[in-house]
């Protein structure tokens, strides 16, 4: 029987992390309730929209990307995992994106993004209406930030 990610304890414990603090700054829910924390990881992973989110390192690291999030970029978990988040863009659209993490890092969250990223295969694609938020950890201390998105639109 293989393992899956969602299933990895430290998925579960961020999976809490991502639900909580979007239901505490957008008063909404991410995904529809669970009553489990494993279901919750479950269907998180599992959701029919983008979830991806980075660390608080200098060159922010991706830690967490969802089912979807993985197929959109043409990437595997281990490689997702340990690329820096700034990659998901080109180099003419990173300096756009990084003044929209700042606004984001500012304002708790922003939920009007758009912006052009690139897949591991070179594919170029147009995000819409994407949702950025900061996260903190159970004690308040800030540990990354994370956005979501359902629209998109492939580019030639």
């Amino acid at each position: 029987m293989s393992f899956s990610i969602w299933q990895q304890p430290e998925i579960i414990r961020w999976s809490q992390i991502l639900t909580r603090n979007f239901k505490q700054l957008l008063n909404k829910d991410l995904v529809a309730s669970a009553n489990t924390p494993e279901q919750l990881a479950q269907t998180l992973f599992d959701a029919p929209f983008v979830v991806v989110s980075h660390g608080t390192q200098a060159d922010p690291i991706l830690n967490y990307g969802n089912q979807m999030a993985l197929q959109l970029w043409s990437i595997s978990w281990d490689e997702f995992v340990t690329t820096p988040s700034r990659l998901t863009a080109e180099p003419v659209n990173r300096s756009v994106r990084a003044q929209m993490l700042e606004q984001a890092a500012k304002q708790g969250y922003i939920d009007n993004y758009q912006g052009i990223r690139i897949s591991r295969t070179g594919q170029r694609f147009l995000i819409e209406q994407a949702i950025i938020w900061n996260l903190t950890d159970e004690f308040g201390k800030k540990c990354g930030q994370a956005a979501t998105f359902s629209d998109w639109k492939l580019l030639g």
